[in-house]
């Protein structure tokens, strides 16, 4: 009995055929088939039931099964842990996020790990916070990108990468551009109830930061437009199309052409955050990667 002839069959058995296990295994189906032929012959037993469309288990197929998995896992294992000890890292490690602000420089982040490790894949991916958030807990993401409000998701440890104040800003023409003061103009949150709100979509620290204090103060902010950018928010506000609540840093982009408020009572700040299972990684290259970005990206307090 092979190694390569338990890995055939539970592909087998995970794509319910075997051309759609020889696609995923690399390999000719006429190969796969012959693979399980002879385990089938070793084991004295048929472990597929052919006579239907689908390729099903038979009962001694579905007995075998986990023995066949625990032992393609302990090699894995095995190798794992000689890579570790020679300090070679290999395997995969995922990364989500909700968006992929460019002040961070992701592509950078994981271009450096790929040169420090390069038989390691890296597999990136955008996500609704809800989908990340689970996929973290589960393991099935390595580390997430997500806004987080004024506490951090259960089951998870996090290190805040991005914490700015909020700000309002409208075009000129505006009927709140005739505010003018000593310093910033103020605008109270209570204020934005009624008006068209520009900003970025949930998932952000900015959006988890504005839903968070609206709710607090019993309503629901009305947001007419979204962008994934905050130069863009600021833009859309300048050609009239709403109030923007962006991070203040992001009024420079179009600062001639906006009026930018001081948002209070209260005063909002946004925050981003890197997260990961507060149980810990599930292997050398995933604890390589975490420790990579917590080095790399800020850590505000």
């Amino acid at each position: 009995m092979e190694l390569r002839q338990l890995e055939y069959f539970v592909a087998v058995t995970e794509e319910a055929g075997f051309t759609r296990a020889a696609a995923r295994l690399h390999v000719a189906q006429p190969g796969v088939s012959a693979q399980i032929r002879q385990l089938e012959r070793e084991l004295g037993q048929p472990l597929f039931d052919r006579s239907a469309r689908q390729v099903r288990l038979t009962e001694v197929g579905e007995a075998v099964l986990p023995y066949a998995r625990a032992a393609l896992a302990a090699v894995a294992a095995a190798r794992l842990v000689v890579d570790e000890m020679t300090g070679l890292l290999r395997g995969h490690v995922a990364m989500g996020t909700v968006s992929a602000p460019s002040v961070l420089d992701l592509p950078g982040l994981l271009a450096d790990f790929h040169d420090r490790h390069p038989s390691v894949e890296i597999s990136l991916q955008e996500s609704d916070p809800e989908s990340l958030i689970e996929a973290v807990r589960a393991g099935r993401m390595d580390l997430g990108l997500i806004g987080i409000g004024s506490s951090v998701p259960a089951g998870l440890d996090a290190q805040v990468v991005i914490d700015q104040a909020l700000v309002a800003a409208v075009g000129l023409t505006h009927d709140l551009a005739a505010q003018g003061s000593a310093g910033m103009p103020v605008i109270t949150l209570r204020e934005l109830a009624d008006r068209a709100l520009i900003c970025l979509p949930r998932g952000t620290g900015l959006r988890a930061a504005l839903d968070e204090a609206c709710a607090a103060a019993g309503f629901t902010p009305h947001v007419a437009f979204e962008a994934s950018e905050p130069y863009v928010l600021g833009q859309l506000a300048a050609k009239g199309l709403g109030l923007a609540v962006l991070p203040e840093s992001a009024v420079t982009v179009a600062k001639d052409d906006l009026h930018v408020l001081e948002i209070t009572e209260p005063r909002l700040r946004g925050r981003m955050a890197i997260v990961w299972r507060a149980t810990g990684p599930s292997g050398p290259a995933a604890r390589a990667f975490i420790d990579h970005a917590r080095r790399r990206l800020p850590d505000f307090p």
